[in-house]
């Protein structure tokens, strides 16, 4: 096939793909030689891609500086790289992945011993990249099954999830029987396109399971205290004196919710203007909200409770921890996440934006649904700055990331024993069969014990299971329409629901 058939801006996703892949082993700690094999490798290529790999020149694309960031352009690269070129010539396509595939392996290698876990898990990723471009090039689908025995009972849970209102869904197993992944559903209303198989997602309230591990990473180092008064760290709020941070991980603090309170009368106060507050909400979605006031206008309100005498879910108690982190660190929550969870897992995917508006491709959209002059308008909102829900919910993440890092942390990797322990002893609260730990919920099922979080965010949402021991774990993404009313609150749970049972065995009754 003739080089011309590529366009400029052909040519240089493929060099941005290929070389950003090596720059990509190289930022995980990989020695600079063994990355700069690995270029060679890529200029010794034959065809067409090596034609163009070994022009190496100027349009390279590459403009983070970190890991993460060098990913979120890197890895969709890949796949649009993989896919252009199983249009024009399925063998130039089979050679740019065998070709990118002995580059990585090559930059893997260290010069003694065994590459880091974070090598590791970035050849996986950069792997999965070029296999998602083999599978999506055709048809764009999400694979039925992508490793282990074919679910179809999983399938026909995603179909009928569908079927209850849900835009799309893309679901990831790892149990005994391998790994699966499943979608259904599609990625943008009116367009027939599946959800990305590993596409980036809005996890809404899993920030918090992330939120507290930091927390209790920081209690292992002995720079923060459990039962510690929170107003020893931060004194300038003035806090009631008997709040903890374990009150504030475990939601037993009594502080108000700043995105609004619904009491057991059925009445509602008010916080800011979150996603309930419909129109107002769309309108303001863009405005950047500070942490600090989240939290005082949370303690301009009459507290829920008296400090540990009850529980009730808000997020003020997770905004708290994060200027808690940030208070003991003199660092951002999201680089002390970076130093001690998102780097040593490889967490490539996941990003603590704060104020940052876009998801990063490849992503399913998420819309909202309101009233304007009695007529029903819905609105793309996949855009958006989550400063709103700011540490109670803005991480981005993708369902591969969530199963790497709920099966670590259950696993060990992440917590001493006893803070793991800690972080699972679950507090009552009025769920069902469902009580909450430090961060994290603790279900029980006929099976036997769960541990799981999930979240909303704005027509996104994401689900995170695991058994204690991490060994099986179930994640998903999922795009809806939402809507002031949260009307699709109901075929969400439906849907957790449905998967659990599937999975985990039934609640409890």
């Amino acid at each position: 096939m003739p080089t011309n058939t590529l366009t400029g801006r052909d040519k240089s996703t493929l060099r941005t793909a290929a070389y950003g892949a090596v720059s990509l082993m190289a930022a995980t700690g990989t020695p600079h030689k063994a990355a700069t094999n690995a270029s060679i490798v890529l200029t010794s290529a034959t065809g067409l891609v090596g034609h163009v790999l070994a022009a190496k020149s100027a349009d390279i694309k590459l403009s983070g500086t970190t890991v993460a960031a060098l990913a979120d352009q890197v890895l969709p690269a890949l796949t649009a790289a993989v896919n252009l070129l199983e249009k024009q010539d399925p063998a130039e396509a089979d050679n740019f992945r065998s070709t990118v595939r002995i580059a990585i392996d090559a930059a893997a290698r260290p010069y003694t011993g065994e590459p880091s876990p974070a090598t590791t898990a970035m050849a996986r990723k950069i792997t999965a990249a070029l296999d998602a471009g083999a599978t999506t090039a055709s048809s764009g689908a999400v694979p039925e099954a992508t490793a282990g025995e074919g679910r179809p009972e999983l399938q026909r849970a995603l179909e009928d999830i569908v079927d209850s209102g849900i835009t799309g869904i893309t679901l990831r197993v790892h149990d005994e029987r391998g790994e699966w992944v499943g979608g259904a559903g599609v990625a943008e209303l009116d367009e027939g396109a599946r959800p990305p198989i590993d596409g980036h997602v809005r996890i809404g309230s899993n920030t918090k399971t992330f939120v507290a591990t930091l927390v209790l990473q920081l209690v292992a180092e002995g720079r923060i205290g459990l039962d510690t008064p929170v107003s020893d760290y931060l004194p300038e709020f003035g806090l009631d004196e008997r709040i903890t941070v374990r009150m504030l991980l475990q939601h037993t603090s009594g502080i108000f919710n700043f995105t609004g309170e619904y009491y057991p009368d059925g009445t509602m106060v008010p916080g800011i203007p979150a996603t309930t507050a419909g129109k107002e909400w769309v309108d303001n979605r863009f405005k950047t909200y500070q942490p600090e006031d989240l939290v005082r206008l949370a303690l301009s309100k009459p507290a829920r409770f008296e400090p540990g005498t009850d529980w009730s879910y808000s997020n003020t108690n997770y905004v708290l921890a994060r200027l808690l982190i940030e208070k003991v660190t003199g660092r951002l929550a999201a680089q002390e996440m970076q130093r001690l969870i998102l780097g040593p897992l490889g967490l490539t995917g996941t990003m603590a934006p704060t104020t940052q508006t876009e998801v990063p491709e490849p992503h399913a959209h998420a819309y909202f649904r309101y009233e304007d002059d009695s007529q029903e308008v819905t609105v793309d909102v996949t855009s958006h700055n989550p400063s709103w829900i700011s540490s109670g919910g803005d991480i981005v993440s993708t369902t591969a990331d969530l199963h790497t890092f709920i099966s670590a942390l259950m696993g060990g990797k992440l917590l001493p024993a006893e803070l793991l322990a800690e972080m699972c002893t679950p507090h009552p609260t009025p769920i069902p069969d469902m009580g909450y730990g430090l961060g994290v919920f603790v279900q029980e099922t006929n099976s036997g014990t769960i541990i799981t979080h999930n979240g909303g965010a704005a027509g996104h949402a994401a689900m995170m299971f695991s058994t204690p021991d991490g060994s099986k774990t179930l994640t998903a993404a999922l795009n809806y329409v939402d809507d002031a009313a949260l009307s699709l609150a109901v075929p969400f749970q439906q849907a957790t629901q449905r998967l659990v049972n599937e999975l985990f065995g039934h609640a409890q009754g």
